[in-house]
């Protein structure tokens, strides 16, 4: 097997809409080589943040086409879930011929049931390919917790299984994961506002959300916090993480997408059920993009 695609800095990349709802793959191709023109490894598309659970099996190939033609030689790794595991598994050998290098393997939508049925479901997504899988672990969001005990039984049983992102927001659960598998697994953060600690605790990884409205940023603090520039990393992570906080609550993909659309890197339209923030958290929002744009590091553009 090749070497792991999953390291350094990885966009959840978003989803852009055109006015009539459509996916407008034009930009989507145009983000994409931006974000790798500003250092980043590779595109994490169809996850949480890329709205994967309101787009059609077909709308999810056509996004898939579409970045790994724009990003080349740079992998393309998407999200694969569904509400049943033979839609799953079907949506990953699509990913595999459409020419994808890996994929994150995230748990059912809506079933909330054993551990028993969970493993069953991975285990079927693990064995349809031979791509390199990274496990996407987020209790928060999935109602499905996959301990450090239950990852490493499936790294035994997977040799293509290969990575772990880390997103219960226990920064512990890196310590406990490579404690169980050693070097075995790469873990990834996967919550913007855990990078530092994260990458102090053994991750070698980000799957980054912010960084689709800084990438520049977000490629810089991670290796600072990587080489264990611990000051420079402390002094960029403060101006950040009022901007990485926003990744951490239900609205983040909303936000997100006002980010982009106030950096002018994208729109904030959404997908219904979804619509833009309003009230309160779209004044803070603002008033947070602001100040950081403000005092944006180095000019930075």
């Amino acid at each position: 097997m090749s070497a792991s695609p999953f390291s350094h800095v990885l966009p959840a990349i978003t989803t852009p809409f055109r006015d009539d709802g459509s996916v407008d793959h034009e930009f989507l191709a145009q983000h994409a080589r931006w974000q790798l023109d500003n250092g980043c490894s590779g595109m994490i598309p169809l996850g949480s943040l890329g709205e994967g659970a309101t787009l059609g099996f077909d709308e999810k190939v056509a996004i898939l086409e579409t970045l790994v033609t724009a990003c080349g030689d740079h992998p393309v790794l998407p999200g694969i879930a569904a509400l049943s595991t033979g839609q799953a598994v079907e949506l990953a050998q699509a990913a595999a011929r459409v020419g994808c290098r890996g994929l994150m393997v995230l748990p059912a939508y809506v079933h909330k049931g054993e551990m028993r049925e969970h493993k069953a479901h991975v285990d079927a997504i693990l064995r349809a390919t031979e791509l390199p899988c990274m496990l996407y672990n987020n209790p928060p969001a999935y109602g499905t917790d996959f301990t450090a005990p239950f990852i490493a039984e499936l790294a035994n049983e997977h040799g293509n299984l290969v990575a772990v992102k880390e997103s219960s927001g226990d920064v512990r659960r890196i310590t406990a994961i490579k404690a169980a598998v050693g070097d075995r697994l790469a873990v990834l953060v996967g919550l913007d506002d855990i990078l530092v600690e994260g990458v102090a605790a053994g991750a070698t990884g980000w799957v980054a959300g912010l960084v689709n409205a800084f990438p520049r940023e977000s490629v810089q603090l991670f290796e600072l916090a990587l080489g264990r520039k611990h000051d420079a990393a402390r002094e960029l992570y403060e101006w950040f993480l009022p901007l990485l906080r926003l990744d951490t609550v239900p609205e983040f993909v909303q936000l997100i997408k006002l980010v982009q659309e106030k950096v002018g890197q994208g729109s904030e339209r959404v997908r219904l059920p979804r619509l833009p923030v309003a009230g309160g958290m779209r004044e803070c929002a603002l008033a947070a993009i602001e100040t950081a744009v403000g005092n944006r590091p180095g000019g930075a553009q």
